[in-house]
C-alpha cells in the first residue's frame, strides 16, 4: 500500500536510503552518503514523499519537490517486486512532467527510469562527486 510519509516512518525510510545509496553507487565514496544523513533527513521532511509498506514495514519510497524526483528507492530484500514501479505510477498519476537526476554508472536504475518512459534531456557533471549524472524527463502523453 502507498502512503504519504508520516514522521513516525522516517528512520525506516532513512535507513532505505543510505543501504540502497552505498549498493547502487560504489563508484561514490561510502563516506560522502553517510556524511550527507542530516541534510537528506532534513530535506525529507520539506518534501512529498511516499512510502509503499506492508504490514507496516516500509519497503520502498519517492520523494518529489514539486515535479522534481529527488529519490526512489526500494528495500534490498523487496526488489523485484514492482515496488518501485508502483511508486513510480503513483506520481505519475498526480504530475503531467516529471524530472530527476540519476547517475550514469547507476545502469540499474538508468534502464528503470528509461523503461518507464523518461529521456535524457541532460548528460552533466554532479559537483559534489564529480560523477556524471543524466537529467531525465518524463511527460505525460497529450489526451486526444
Amino acid at each position: 500500500m502507498i502512503r504519504k510519509m508520516i514522521p513516525a516512518d522516517l528512520k525506516a525510510v532513512l535507513q532505505i536510503w543510505l543501504t540502497a545509496n552505498l549498493e547502487a553507487h560504489a563508484f561514490i565514496p561510502a563516506a560522502y552518503w553517510r556524511q550527507n544523513q542530516a541534510v537528506v533527513q532534513k530535506a525529507l521532511m520539506q518534501a512529498d514523499v511516499y512510502v509503499y509498506h506492508e504490514r507496516g514495514v516500509i519497503l520502498g519510497f519517492i520523494g518529489l519537490k514539486d515535479q522534481f524526483i529527488a529519490g526512489l528507492f526500494v528495500a534490498k530484500d523487496a526488489r523485484g517486486q514492482g515496488i518501485g514501479s508502483q511508486l513510480l505510477a503513483a506520481v505519475k498519476a498526480k504530475h503531467w512532467r516529471l524530472t530527476l537526476m540519476v547517475y550514469q554508472q547507476n545502469h540499474q536504475a538508468c534502464h528503470f527510469y528509461q523503461q518507464a518512459g523518461f529521456q535524457v534531456v541532460k548528460v552533466q557533471q554532479d559537483s559534489a562527486t564529480q560523477a556524471t549524472e543524466f537529467l531525465m524527463r518524463w511527460q505525460a502523453a497529450a489526451a486526444n
